[in-house]
């Protein structure tokens, strides 16, 4: 095959294939290495959902590639679908670090190593607390609800998007105005995550926090706000219909939908080192065993 002869759409296509396919298989690979491995059920499940966080969101947009110009309802389904596995894998996120400290999500109890440890919090979370809070029971179900509003917030504000889109009254000012929600939602739930994570960053080093941290933040957040950004530059004019082969209303989706999966085989090579396997398959606590005994 001449890739000089392919027109723009063919490129896109041809591309958008490629990438899908490669987060596919690092994914799965990862994935089938936890399922050979699979020693911890409860740390390992929720690992599971995360990972298969990628190849869902990979299929997702190159269906929207392949789809721009119909089958807005299929489109709309699978944008509920997505919204909602994101609310899915935030709760899951926090449940594993909850395990990862050995603490029960659906309890509120401090261990005594960690009462009266002390945060500092930044703005706006200080417009209703103090800069500097205490670790206790409140604080942790503080932290918890916070976290778990985003997944009662997303799915609820996308099924009131989809509603509103087939209806016919979803002007740009009512879009922005989700995309503000959205924001603020997004915004708590990071954060609240983060002072979870600084709370407990003794306990959770072991665990290659940074990294797990930063394919949440990456796949789900930034997706976000980079998605809301694309659309005002289309909005406003600086990206035009002549960069892509379909209509104006087409394009911001489309170059989100490209953008993301060249990000998504990215994340998929990074989840490896992130959650990897080892941990669970014993190779680990061998060589330990095996450094102590020549000391």
């Amino acid at each position: 095959m001449d890739i000089s002869s392919l027109n723009r759409e063919e490129l896109t296509m041809l591309g958008a294939g490629a990438c899908t396919m490669l987060t596919l298989h690092f994914s799965s690979q990862l994935a089938s290495q936890h399922l050979y491995y699979w020693k911890n059920p409860k740390q390992q499940s929720a690992i599971m959902i995360i990972i298969l966080m990628a190849p869902i969101y990979a299929v997702y947009s190159f269906v929207g590639v392949l789809d721009l110009k119909s089958s807005k309802p299929f489109l709309l389904l699978l944008d509920l679908i997505k919204e909602s596995y994101e609310a899915l894998v935030v709760v899951k996120f926090l449940a594993l670090l909850y395990s990862y400290v050995d603490m029960d999500v659906s309890k509120d109890i401090v261990p005594d190593g960690i009462k009266g440890r002390e945060i500092r919090l930044g703005f706006p979370m200080t417009i209703w607390q103090p800069r500097a809070i205490y670790m206790n029971h409140q604080t942790l179900k503080l932290l918890k609800y916070c976290t778990w509003q985003f997944a009662v917030t997303r799915p609820t504000c996308s099924i009131l998007m989809i509603g509103l889109r087939l209806l016919g009254m979803y002007p740009s000012s009512v879009s922005w105005a989700f995309t503000v929600i959205l924001s603020m939602s997004f915004y708590v739930a990071l954060y609240s995550l983060l002072v979870f994570y600084h709370a407990f960053a003794k306990e959770l080093k072991p665990h290659k926090p940074v990294a797990k941290f930063s394919c949440i933040i990456g796949i789900i957040f930034f997706g976000f706000w980079q998605g809301a950004l694309i659309e005002l530059l289309v909005r406003s004019g600086v990206i035009k219909s002549h960069h892509f082969w379909l209509e104006v209303e087409h394009v911001g989706e489309a170059i989100q939908n490209v953008v993301i999966l060249v990000e998504l085989v990215l994340f998929s090579v990074f989840q490896q080192y992130a959650f990897h396997f080892e941990s669970y398959s014993g190779d680990v606590q061998t060589m330990l065993q095996k450094g102590k005994k020549k000391e």
